[in-house]
C-alpha cells in the first residue's frame, strides 16, 4: 500500500492519523515523507541537505540516522555532532523532530545522556560529539554521521576534518549534513566534492507542518530580503569582496513604510538593441522625502522592443504620480525622448549622459547608503542581486548591471544634482 495517490498528495489514511500515531501503527516514514527528505540515489558520500527554517531537515536528518540504526544489519557505531553537546542533545536527541521522538515506542533507542550514547535494541548505538571541541572526535570510530547546523558551527573546517578522520567504518561509511546555509568556506568546499549530493528545501514546502502565525508573521516579513532568502528558501547569499553595497547593509536600508515623497522620477537605462538577447532595460522608481531618498520600484524589463520599455516608464511615471523620467542617452540619443514622446508627449524627460565609468559613478550613491540616506520601501530581489555582485569593472557577475545603472541616475538626480558629491572612504 502507498500513501501517494496519483496526483502526488497523502493517503487518506495517512491524513487521519497524528505523526506520532502512524509512527507508533506503521512506522513507514516514506509513506508520507517528502521526495526531497528521502535519501538521494547514487554512489554519494556525504548528503547535504539544506534547508529553510522549519522545512523539514530535523526530520529528515533523523530518519536517516533511524534507517542506519534499524537496517539489517545495523549501521553502527553512528557519530550525532551538533554545534554543541547541548544543541546535539536539544535538537538531534530530545527535539520535537529528534531520535526519541520519531520512534515507535518498542523500537525507540535508549539515551544515557551521561555518556551521551544512544543505544537500540538490536545493538547499534550513537554517540553525541560536540562540534565546538574537535578534539573530541579523535578515539572513536563511525560508520555513518550526522551533522546538524555546520554552517554555524565554530572553527568548522577544524571539527569536519576530524570528523572525516573517524568515519572509517563498514563497507560505505556515509554521512548527512542538514543546515541553513552560509557563504561558509566548509559549505562552498562540500558543495566542490565530487562525493556530495545536494538537496534544497524551502521553508514553504513544509507549510501545512508549521504555525500559521509563523507563516504570516515570520514569512511574510522576511519573504524576498536576502536574510529570508537564505532562512526561508535555503540560498546561498554572498557578498562580493570590495562592493560598493552589502547584503547587511542592504538589509539596514528596509523600511516599512515610505514616507510622503516631494519628489518622484523613473530613470531609465535603456539598451542598445531590442531582442530577446539584449541587455535589461533597467526601469527604477526612487523618491525624495527631506534628507533621504526611497526606492519605491523595480520595474526592469528584458528582451523588449524600443516602444514597449519606452511605455512601460510612462505606465510606471503616471502610476508613482512623478516629476519626471530621467534616462540615460549615451547609445540613443534624442531616439530615447522622442520614443517616449510617442507615448505621451506631455511627459517631461530629463537627459543624461554618461561621462565617467560606471563604478565612478555609483560610489557617490553608494556612500549616501552608507550614511543611511538612501532606503529600500520593499523587497527588491534582482536589483539587489546585482547591487551586491556589480564589480569594479562595471559589471555585475559578468552581465551588464542594467539595475544598478538606473538606480544610480535616480539618486544621482535626487539627491547629488544640486550638491557635493560624497565619496566612499
Amino acid at each position: 500500500m502507498s500513501s501517494k495517490r496519483a496526483d502526488g498528495g497523502i493517503h487518506p489514511l495517512v491524513a487521519e492519523l497524528d505523526d506520532e500515531a502512524f509512527i507508533r501503527e506503521y512506522g513507514f516514514w516514506s509513506w508520507w515523507a517528502r521526495t526531497e527528505q528521502a535519501p538521494p540515489d547514487g554512489d554519494w558520500t556525504t548528503w547535504l541537505l539544506i534547508g529553510g527554517r522549519g522545512s523539514g531537515k530535523t526530520r529528515a536528518g533523523a530518519e536517516w540516522i533511524r534507517l542506519m540504526a534499524l537496517a539489517d544489519p545495523p549501521v553502527s557505531p553512528i557519530a550525532l555532532v551538533g554545534e554543541t553537546m547541548t544543541e546535539a542533545r536539544a535538537v538531534m536527541v530530545e527535539g520535537v523532530s529528534g531520535l526519541l521522538a520519531i520512534h515507535a515506542h518498542d523500537e525507540r533507542p535508549h539515551f544515557d545522556a551521561g555518556r551521551h550514547l544512544l543505544t537500540w535494541n538490536n545493538g547499534a548505538q550513537a554517540m553525541l560529539l560536540p562540534a565546538n571541541d574537535p578534539e573530541r572526535f579523535r578515539g572513536p570510530q563511525f560508520a555513518a554521521a550526522w551533522s546538524d547546523e555546520l554552517a554555524k558551527w565554530p572553527n568548522a573546517e577544524a571539527a569536519w576534518d576530524m570528523l572525516q578522520f573517524a568515519l572509517r567504518l563498514g563497507d560505505r561509511p556515509r554521512q548527512i549534513v542538514t543546515t541553513t546555509p552560509k557563504p561558509t568556506r566548509l559549505l562552498k568546499r562540500l558543495l566542490a566534492e565530487p562525493g556530495t549530493v545536494k538537496t534544497v528545501m524551502p521553508t514553504s514546502d513544509n507549510a501545512a507542518n508549521l504555525a500559521p502565525p509563523f507563516l504570516s508573521a515570520v514569512v511574510g516579513r522576511y519573504d524576498g530580503t536576502a536574510l529570508g532568502r537564505q532562512e526561508l528558501e535555503g540560498e546561498f547569499i554572498e557578498d562580493l569582496p570590495g562592493a560598493l553595497w552589502t547584503r547587511s547593509g542592504i538589509e539596514a536600508a528596509r523600511i516599512g513604510m515610505a514616507p510622503d515623497m516631494g519628489r518622484i522620477v523613473v530613470a531609465v537605462d535603456p539598451p542598445v538593441t531590442g531582442h530577446a538577447r539584449s541587455d535589461a532595460c533597467g526601469i527604477v522608481i526612487a523618491g525624495r522625502a527631506d534628507e533621504i531618498a526611497v526606492v519605491l520600484a523595480d520595474r526592469t524589463v528584458r528582451g523588449v522592443s524600443p516602444d514597449r520599455w519606452a511605455s512601460l516608464a510612462v505606465v510606471a511615471f503616471h502610476e508613482f504620480e512623478a516629476d519626471a523620467i530621467v534616462a540615460e542617452v549615451n547609445q540613443g540619443g534624442d531616439l530615447v525622448s522622442t520614443l517616449i514622446s510617442h507615448v505621451d508627449g506631455a511627459v517631461p524627460v530629463r537627459q543624461v549622459r554618461a561621462t565617467r565609468g560606471k563604478w565612478v559613478r555609483a560610489e557617490p550613491v553608494a556612500a549616501l547608503y552608507a550614511r543611511g540616506r538612501v532606503k529600500h520601501a520593499e523587497p527588491f530581489p534582482e536589483l539587489e542581486d546585482e547591487m551586491c555582485v556589480f564589480g569594479a569593472d562595471g559589471m555585475a557577475d559578468g552581465h551588464s548591471p542594467d539595475r544598478v545603472d538606473a538606480l544610480v541616475w535616480a539618486i544621482t538626480a535626487l539627491m547629488l544634482e544640486d550638491g557635493p558629491v560624497p565619496r566612499v572612504r
